[in-house]
Order: C-alpha cells, then sequence, then structure tokens
C-alpha cells in the first residue's frame, strides 16, 4: 500500500518562547509547505523532537496538522518499548492520523515482534518502518526489512550502497530521508522521499525529487543546515524562510 508519492516533510515542531507547542504555527507551516508541492507531512518524527512531547501534545499536533492540510498525515509513533510504541500508535489511529511510521528501538536486533505489535495496533492504516542507525543502532538489517509487517521504510541512513540494495534485491517500498540522495532516489524510482529539508526548501526537493540537476545542487545549504546541530540548523533555515519561531527543546 503506497500512502504518497513525492516529497514527504518531516516536518519541524514550533514552540512558543517558553517551549511550549505552537501547534498553530506548526500546522500553518505544514500547510504553507503542502502549497509548495509537499505531497505528506510527517509530524512527531526525529526532526520534530518527538522525544521531547508529551502524549497530549503528539495528538493535539495530529489533530491540528490534519485539519489544516488535505495530504497524507503520518504520526511518529516510535518509542523504547513496544508498550510504548502501542500506546502511541493507538492514540494516532484514533485521532485520524493516515499513518504511523515508527523508528526501531535503540538496541533491537530483531525488530519483528516490535513491528508485529505496532501493525496490530495500526490495523489497516498505513505503518512505515524506520531505519536511523545513527541515534537507534542496529536498526533494520537488510535481511530483516521484507520479513517486517510494515507497508514502507523510511531510511536516514544516507547511505547509496544501501539503497541500491534496498531498490534492487527488496520489495518493500523505500522513502530515503537524506537529502543527499534525493536525486538518485527520483532516479532509482522509489515512491517517495521524507525530508527534513523541505521544512526550508519544499520547492527545491520536488525538483530534485523530480530530477533536477540544478535544483539538487541548490539545496547543498539546506543539507548542510539538516545535520548541523538538528534541528537547530534546520529550524534557523525555516524560520528564515516562512516565519516560524526557531525556539528548540533539544539541547
Amino acid at each position: 500500500m503506497l500512502l504518497f508519492e513525492g516529497v514527504g516533510v518531516a516536518l519541524l515542531t514550533i514552540f512558543n518562547a517558553d517551549l511550549s507547542i505552537d501547534t498553530g504555527a506548526s500546522a500553518h507551516l505544514a500547510e504553507a509547505l503542502v502549497q509548495h508541492g509537499v505531497a505528506a507531512v510527517i509530524v512527531s518524527g526525529t526532526t520534530g523532537e518527538a522525544f521531547s512531547l508529551d502524549r497530549r501534545e503528539r495528538i493535539d499536533l495530529i489533530k491540528a496538522v490534519k485539519a489544516a492540510v488535505n495530504v497524507p498525515v503520518i504520526a511518529g509513533t516510535g518509542a523504547p518499548s513496544i508498550m510504548q510504541a502501542e500506546i502511541l500508535t493507538k492514540d494516532a489511529h484514533q485521532v485520524g492520523a493516515d499513518g504511523m511510521l515508527a523508528l526501531t528501538p535503540a538496541g533491537t536486533v530483531d525488530p519483528r515482534p516490535y513491528y508485529a505489535a505496532l501493525r496490530a495496533a495500526a490495523g489497516s492504516r498505513w505503518l512505515g518502518g524506520y531505519h536511523f542507525p545513527a541515534i537507534a543502532a542496529p536498526g533494520i538489517e537488510l535481511e530483516l526489512l521484507d520479513e517486517l509487517e510494515i507497508d514502507a521504510c523510511k531510511d536516514s541512513t544516507g547511505d547509496a550502497g544501501r539503497l541500491l540494495a534496498e531498490v534492487t534485491a527488496h520489495t518493500t517500498p523505500i522513502y530515503p530521508g537524506s537529502s543527499a540522495l534525493v536525486l538518485m532516489a527520483g532516479q532509482l524510482g522509489t515512491p517517495g522521499v521524507i525530508l527534513a529539508a523541505a521544512n526550508a526548501a519544499p520547492d527545491l526537493c520536488v525538483r530534485a525529487f523530480g530530477g533536477d540537476v540544478e535544483a539538487f545542487k541548490e539545496l547543498a545549504p539546506m543539507h548542510a543546515a539538516t545535520g548541523r546541530r538538528h534541528p537547530h540548523g534546520i529550524k534557523a533555515a525555516a524560520a528564515e524562510r516562512f516565519g516560524v519561531a526557531d525556539f528548540v527543546r533539544i539541547a
């Protein structure tokens, strides 16, 4: 099941000066990005400082963004334990998220039981796996990829060799999460990408995924921003482009 094709944004969560969540501003940013060609919005993910959000904030964020956009809204529901991730997944399902994207827990060598539990919690809704060993090692080993009860997988490694293996030797749809691979992803026929850089340069991301080499080159500063004290760098870039507040909870 393909929930979306094209560029999905790993949405920043906007905070007030007192670091309370500003769901209205977050939803307004999502709306602006969709107007610039974004095909899906992923809320409460790693770029959205998910681990700083409580359960109520996550629910309110899903509701606000869902009301603001007419594209799929996907909720990040990964957590350190199956029980926690099940709760977040059920919450997201209940308030109308179109899909859920779940990062593997750090230290989990075999994620099959984890995703089996989340599949049950998600029901018939889209469920994506998430491979990001830089923050949750070891992630999803290639030999297990097609055995997981997921509809697709986001891969944020930025590893071109792994992406090539994923699309040529596996059947699970892949959404690269690194803007360094957006051009390659489009050329290899992946259904889409999920990018932090789309918070500040959605139009360039869309053009680059569509094969525009010059747009891809222009993305270089945004790609650098995503790796600079994430999410500080990309939030500052989004503040400059769209006027959002750049307060962060993560030090």
